[in-house]
């Protein structure tokens, strides 16, 4: 079986798959170790209750489900919530070295949206350390690892999938693996926005991959804006800033110096949420009769009121707000040395990039395109999409979030679903004769790989094709939407897809970043085309959705999920599938936990 990508998700769906007695081949777009995974910073939630007993699954599942305002695939959440303890305690039994409590047990921070202490980290370096836990236990694995090839085409015979199609980023080859089961772990989208904490590698190419082969694709609508990406200087727009800065003591101003964020307490968090700064003070050092501070709301939810102080007049000056968490040393002694032991690569980062020292001053921040709730429809126990032998997991997968993602929930995520879909595609493949990989197939994709080459240096570049379909989408399919804006960037799409099919790439196939962002941009125009007709389709706000025409959420649109398949016709067809009723165990959790 064929795994495409190699974070978290992807190297976890490896070591399942191989335990299980499968070969497995693992493509990956950069070098092994190189993933975006790396960048998450703040932890790993799991309920394990070693800083606060009272959590449990129960407390979690319920939290995720509201942080999605209830529009989540619940047996994911059930399962995330259930399984997401063992998998640390596993990634522990690995190698991974946790920071630790007093007693010696996994210390958990808070984290925005989580009733309590729940993400397990490692200072402020969790992904890094994750990525080489499961890349250690890989190769010890004896995977077959495929570094810098990107997968262009997944091949059928009939219904099923039985390989992929691609090519190695420094030589130009092509690339043929033909396999019984394929798992797509390729992560986000972010780089269709021109403001975004992903990496390069985030060009929608798994949605994209199983969109073209058949599958559906969920939610596209729900993209979430990271409340804090450093603003200033313009060349790190977008780097993202750890909400661990906040579960620290990190604390929101606008330019006046009013800590904004306790002027707009949604309903349904206040009985969980401290109304004065005291409290929001005590919870963030451990008091369990404290309420946390409103900094630690949603994603969501704050950055719209990041954005709302912007817009009011009320941001820093270059566009943002300040994050401080040198105010501490009112409280705390030794201050200084406590914020860089808790956030070294916090303190590193805006030092070296923006000559802050953040233990002595503020940060400017402001939100970036981070992470997209939809993605590719799974199935909530197998990972398996509509397509036989074609599973996914990570970002790219829908269902678990829901409307919008509760920081940490990612890298459970990436554990908990890259296992279940190893296991799933590795009894599946089991199961399979081999297919058939049709020759004419195998010539159409290499065609159309070389196309921009045909073309030459007489067409438009690629670079342009892209900056303007990143500066459209973060203009008119951003943080907030409107029916007329995104009904333009629509008619925009199609301009910028027009102008796609006919970029030229100059040189050979050797070592050309020109040619990979001409192949990168259907992609990015297919997942972008996804976001805006699904934002314009949910009339309502909800999450990481937030249209300024319908302010308030519907309590129809509660009940249904949006989604995308393609066409006879290849036209995107849309539809509205109801979310089935919540298990009567369920909802009462849910019920029990909202006090």
């Amino acid at each position: 079986m064929l795994i495409i990508g190699a974070g978290g998700a992807g190297l976890r769906a490896a070591i399942e798959a191989a335990s299980a007695g499968v070969r497995v081949g693992l493509v990956c777009k950069s070098l092994l170790g190189k993933a975006h995974t790396v960048m998450a910073e703040g932890g790993a939630a799991a309920a394990m209750g070693h800083v606060d007993d009272r959590d449990n699954w129960m407390v979690h599942f319920a939290d995720t489900m509201r942080g999605g305002q209830y529009v989540n695939n619940a047996r994911m959440a059930e399962l995330h919530a259930k399984e997401a303890p063992a998998r640390i305690h596993e990634l522990e039994s690995w190698g991974a070295v946790f920071d630790r409590t007093d007693d010696g047990r996994i210390l958990q921070r808070n984290f925005g949206g989580h009733r309590y202490p729940r993400l397990a980290h490692v200072g402020d370096r969790t992904g890094l350390e994750m990525i080489r836990t499961l890349q250690d236990k890989t190769v010890h694995q004896g995977i077959d690892v495929h570094m810098e090839v990107t997968i262009i085409n997944l091949l059928k015979d009939g219904d099923r999938v039985v390989g992929a199609f691609g090519y190695d980023r420094d030589r130009g080859r092509f690339r043929l693996f033909k396999c019984k089961a394929v798992v797509l772990a390729t992560g986000g989208v972010g780089r269709a926005y021109s403001i975004t904490s992903n990496s390069w590698e985030y060009t929608a190419d798994g949605q994209a991959l199983a969109y073209n082969a058949g599958a559906e694709l969920q939610d596209m609508e729900f993209v979430q804006f990271h409340p804090t990406g450093m603003v200033w200087p313009p060349s790190v727009r977008g780097i993202l800033v750890t909400e661990g800065v906040r579960g620290e003591g990190g604390v929101l101003r606008n330019k006046d110096g009013r800590r904004f964020m306790f002027d707009d307490i949604p309903d349904n968090y206040k009985p969980q949420t401290a109304d004065n700064e005291e409290e929001g003070w005590r919870y963030t050092q451990g008091d369990k009769n404290a309420r946390r501070p409103p900094e630690l709301l949603t994603r969501d939810h704050v950055a719209r009121c990041i954005m709302r102080e912007v817009r009011a007049g009320r941001g820093s000056p270059h566009g943002g707000v300040f994050l401080d968490i040198s105010w501490i040393k009112e409280r705390l002694p030794k201050a200084d040395a406590h914020i860089r032991k808790k956030l070294p690569s916090m303190y590193h980062q805006f030092k070296q990039l923006a000559d802050i020292d953040i233990t002595k001053e503020p940060m400017e921040v402001g939100p970036t395109t981070h992470y997209i709730m939809g993605g590719i429809r799974v199935d909530g126990d197998s990972q398996m999409t509509a397509v036989p032998g074609l599973f996914a997991a990570g970002e790219c997968a829908a269902g678990l979030h829901g409307a919008n993602r509760l920081g940490g929930n990612s890298l459970s995520d990436l554990l908990v679903f890259g296992r279940r879909a190893g296991e799933h595609a590795a009894k599946f493949a089991k199961e399979q004769a081999p297919g058939t990989v049709d020759p004419a197939d195998v010539d159409r994709s290499a065609k159309s790989a070389l196309a921009p080459f045909d073309r030459g240096a007489d067409a438009e570049g690629p670079y342009k094709v892209q900056y303007d379909l990143q500066e459209m989408m973060q203009e008119l399919v951003g943080i907030v939407r409107l029916e007329d804006e995104m009904q333009t960037a629509v008619v925009k799409l199609a301009e910028l897809k027009a102008r796609a099919e006919k970029v030229g790439a100059i040189g050979n196939r050797e070592y050309n970043p020109g040619w990979h962002t001409a192949l990168d941009l259907g992609n990015l125009m297919t997942i972008s085309e996804a976001i805006a007709r699904s934002a314009i389709a949910r009339k309502e706000s909800r999450g990481g959705h937030f249209r300024e025409d319908y302010p308030d959420k519907d309590a129809a649109a509660a009940q249904f999920n949006i989604v995308i398949r393609k066409g006879s016709d290849g036209n995107m067809v849309l539809s509205h599938e109801p979310i089935p009723p919540l298990r009567a165990d369920l909802a009462q959790i849910i019920e029990d936990q909202k006090s």
